[in-house]
């Protein structure tokens, strides 16, 4: 029997998830006949801090034994709505209400997301449908270009293949102060191979001059690290990446800076007084101390990342005004910012650090880091407007990694189709189009790791430092890791290799999931898969902005081991089926099961007269023609 009501069903709700401000969407609920309203049904609908609307339904039709029940909303106001739907019979009210990711029923429930974003938001074109490549430039490629200036307090390393320092000193401190060498001109070298990738996007973590690998504690924002290069070898970086189809992208630390810097400079490295040394520095009201100069805010605690006040008008200027900090960067070539910890920058910052990128070109993109459904993520009191159209373009997709990390691994894969259609309902389309998709980063243990080893999260720096997959893990790791790719690269939004994860290379948690890229010992047939991933995704064009469906029928997939799902296009549909198992699978008359489908033909894989077969850990895909 059909549910009451179901945010998939276009016959329930005329435009399937967020809908753009002013355009109007028609919603519809099923009663059985024999139910008599004594007043016509509403929909309520609310947002937060705003009171309820009540909108009345009317009778507009039967299905079967069923009354429909519609009304329309004209999206007024840009903003997360919620709603539900309620009616009366017999003095009795009745509020029907979600009662699974889709679903409405006569019971208790949580209430339905309605996410409205603004009528002019556009997002940037040049990503979508690219592929992206994250590099953490300290490991990634050296060129072997004598380094110079290095500032006092840095290790370089000559053991490439070495496991990263992480243990603290006698006082309890790890200074994260060991370098392997990598720079521009490394990564400049190794362009033609991220082409080879298909890769048309590189994101950068921080390049800007900072006294520890990871740059997350700026120095200087308006240099490139030493060690990296010059600024104007980013910008020859940026050029040369151009000619190639390849854009790249910033890490834009701004809610802390480091320590040892030029705007703190608590040890006294640069010559002009920062604002842990004179209540006169230029730089003092960056900052909120408590006792002074001991006692600061700092991020998450940490004393050597003294929090920022981005909301002071001489730092925001600093960071956001027409010669600040992004629209340098901005002008060396950058083509875009991600920004760390997205959901600690304030509203005010966010909205006016978007008018600064915007203003310097509008296919300049903003990237949020953000862990959870950014659509009604609330931080620090406050519901968040990230999506809505004033602040950010895309986030980090981390709700798409924990289910594809999940399904891999033998995960419900209704469990998987849920956890996909709820961030694709609650988006805007063009945020879907350039979500940053991944299944490892420089924040998490990489994905073969998780796939193929131990569980970590309960083990010591000290087992996750030379912890090596064995050979059986590794093979385990690896064809998992080939079915999770196939995901990422498939699903809405943009696929990000982090870099080394298509040679196999391995790490646990932070420091060692940082560790060097393999050169000379790639894992070849992997990266042949991976290049093969990229042919494949450039090919169809229905993956830049084409719409998802996942292929249910009466609640089923055609077979429990195979994920499978449509991207839609005109004036063909594309069909994916990804085999998570080691089995090769044989489907007989598919044509039964898409009945909705005409002109089926096979596009990559094995496909003939309705059997499709899917090879173990892999994917086919079949194109046809969509007559529903």
């Amino acid at each position: 029997m059909k549910p009451v009501y179901d945010t998939w069903d276009l016959g329930c709700k005329s435009i399937f998830g967020a809908i753009r401000q002013f355009e109007t969407c028609r919603f519809s609920i099923r009663l059985h006949k024999d139910i008599h309203p004594d007043f016509p049904p509403v929909l309520v609908l609310f947002r937060t801090g705003f009171k309820e609307r009540f909108i009345h339904m009317s009778p507009t039709g039967t299905d079967g034994d069923l009354t429909v029940y519609s009304c329309e909303y004209e999206a007024r106001y840009s903003d997360v709505h919620y709603y539900y739907f309620s009616y009366t019979c017999g003095g009795i009210r009745h509020y029907i209400k979600r009662v699974n990711c889709h679903e409405g029923a006569e019971q208790e429930g949580e209430l339905f997301q309605l996410t409205v974003y603004a009528k002019e938001y556009r997002t940037p074109d040049f990503l979508k449908g690219g592929i992206m490549y994250q590099i953490f430039p300290d490991r990634f490629c050296k060129s072997g270009k004598p380094k110079k200036n290095i500032p006092e307090g840095r290790v370089l390393r000559d053991d490439w293949d070495g496991t990263p320092w992480y243990r603290p000193d006698e006082h309890g401190h790890v200074w994260n102060n060991d370098y392997f060498g990598g720079d521009f001109a490394g990564i400049q070298s190794k362009l033609p191979y991220l082409k080879e990738l298909g890769v048309t996007c590189i994101y950068l973590n921080p390049i800007f001059e900072a006294h520890e690998n990871h740059r997350y504690n700026t120095a200087d924002y308006t240099k490139a690290d030493p060690l990296l290069g010059t600024n104007e070898e980013f910008a020859e970086l940026c050029r040369e990446a151009k000619k190639l189809g390849i854009s790249v992208i910033l890490d834009g630390v701004f809610s802390h800076t480091g320590a040892d810097s030029i705007y703190f400079n608590k040890y006294g490295r640069y010559p002009e007084p920062g604002a842990y040394q004179s209540r006169d520095s230029k730089y003092y009201n960056w900052y909120s101390f408590i006792d002074y100069p001991e006692q600061y805010e700092s991020w998450w605690g940490i004393d050597t990342l003294p929090n920022v006040n981005e909301n002071n008008e001489d730092y925001t200027r600093f960071i956001c005004g027409d010669e600040g900090i992004l629209h340098y960067w901005l002008s060396k070539g950058a083509a875009g910012v991600r920004l760390d910890v997205a959901d600690e920058l304030p509203d005010q910052f966010l909205n006016t650090l978007r008018k600064s990128v915007k203003k310097f070109g509008r296919e300049k993109l903003i990237i949020g880091e953000v862990w959870e459904d950014a659509s009604n993520k609330e931080s620090y009191g406050a519901k968040r407007r990230y999506l809505l159209g004033d602040q950010l373009d895309s986030v980090m997709n981390y709700p798409f990694r924990e289910a594809i990390i999940n399904y891999t691994k033998g995960g419900d894969p209704r469990e998987f189709i849920y956890s996909v259609m709820t961030i694709l309902e609650h988006y805007p389309k063009p945020t879907i189009d350039v979500l940053m998709n991944f299944i490892s980063t420089h924040d998490i243990e990489r994905a073969i790791n998780r796939l193929g080893g131990e569980y970590c999260d309960d083990k010591s720096k000290d087992w996750m430092a030379e912890r090596m997959l064995t050979d059986e893990q590794y093979r385990n790791g690896k064809n998992m890791l080939k079915s999770a790719f196939a995901l990422m690269y498939f699903l809405p939004g943009v696929p990000c290799i982090y870099y080394g994860d298509e040679a196999g290379l391995q790490g646990y948690k932070d420091p060692f999931n940082r560790r060097c890229y393999p050169w000379g010992n790639e894992d070849g047939e992997l990266i042949e898969y991976v290049k093969e991933l990229g042919r494949v995704r450039k090919s169809i064009p229905n993956l830049r902005a084409g719409r998802t469906y996942f292929a249910l029928k009466d609640g089923r997939l055609p077979d429990e081991r195979l994920m499978v799902f449509t991207r839609q296009g005109s004036p063909m549909d594309y069909i994916f089926f990804i085999n998570r198992t080691g089995d090769t699978i044989r489907l007989n008359k598919i044509n039964e099961f898409f009945t909705l489908f005409t002109n089926m033909e096979s596009f990559y894989g094995e496909y003939a007269d309705g059997t499709l077969t899917v090879p173990p850990y892999g994917y086919s895909i079949v194109k046809a023609k969509f007559t529903g």
